[in-house]
């Protein structure tokens, strides 16, 4: 009996022993748990703490950071209108400075202009000096020659001899001396004729020419005049001129119909076989 009583009371002590030992541990597990749960709320209030004074100094950074740009936005607005106001200020002093210089070279071109009309009417009054001085230089050689020559009649009278004797460029000098020293004499316009006679042997035809056409224009009633037309027109064609040559051979013949000169100018006009009336 007693042991069976013993062997219940083991059988209970073991139930309930079997009993205590998983709330033992349930609480075991719960206190650790607990504790975990206590420290991760530290470990987050702790950081919840650093983050909130992180949060504050990058705040207060972020603050700084934002008045300094704004300052600095500040002082380039500030520094932007001073140069737009000096640009503008260079601006008006820049078209100021360019209308002035503008006036200026305005001035200077017309300054110019005027040196150079005053310059012009220098050098002409100059060349009109220089003329007016070799003109009386050339009148009074002229003069002083004409006091040393040789009377008209004795140098026309030489210039003729000497041309018959065939001393073409002793007649020439002493012929263009006459007409130099006695233009307006009546042997002026024979002495330019032989002029033109010796120019045209001498085979200078456009010298005879106009040594022709200055009996023709100024002693146009001489007595070499016929002649010197003649002449004329025979120069002219032997300078390769025969349309202006034959021309004038044709004025000689309604001039001088019958003249000995008209009789020549006739017998050349049919060599060159062309008629007498154009």
């Amino acid at each position: 009996m007693r042991q069976h009583r013993i062997s219940v009371f083991l059988a209970l002590l073991s139930m309930l022993w079997v009993g205590v030992l998983p709330a033992w541990g349930v609480n075991k597990d719960m206190v650790q748990l607990q504790t975990e749960v206590q420290q991760l709320k530290e470990q987050m209030t702790a950081m919840q703490t650093t983050f909130n004074e992180r949060m504050g100094v990058m705040t207060s950074l972020v603050q700084q950071d934002a008045d300094s740009l704004n300052k600095l936005v500040a002082a380039m607005g500030t520094l932007q209108a001073a140069l737009q106001k000096q640009q503008v200020d260079a601006g008006a002093k820049s078209d100021q400075l360019s209308g002035q210089l503008q006036a200026l070279n305005d001035t200077l071109d017309e300054l110019k202009v005027r040196l150079a009309k005053v310059t012009k009417q220098l050098e002409d009054m100059q060349a009109a000096q220089q003329s007016l001085a070799a003109q009386q230089a050339t009148q009074q050689a002229a003069a002083d020659a004409a006091k040393n020559a040789p009377p008209p009649d004795v140098l026309y009278n030489n210039a003729l001899r000497d041309y018959n004797g065939g001393k073409a460029d002793i007649a020439s000098q002493e012929f263009s001396d006459y007409v130099k020293f006695y233009p307006n004499t009546d042997l002026a316009g024979n002495s330019y004729y032989y002029l033109g006679e010796i120019q045209f042997k001498s085979g200078n035809y456009q010298q005879a020419v106009q040594s022709y056409d200055q009996v023709l224009q100024n002693f146009p009633s001489g007595t070499k005049a016929a002649s010197a037309q003649l002449k004329k027109g025979f120069a002219l064609v032997e300078a390769g001129k025969q349309d202006d040559g034959v021309t004038e051979l044709r004025h000689l013949i309604q001039r001088y119909p019958h003249s000995p000169e008209a009789l020549q100018a006739r017998d050349r006009l049919r060599k060159l076989g062309v008629a007498t009336r154009g």
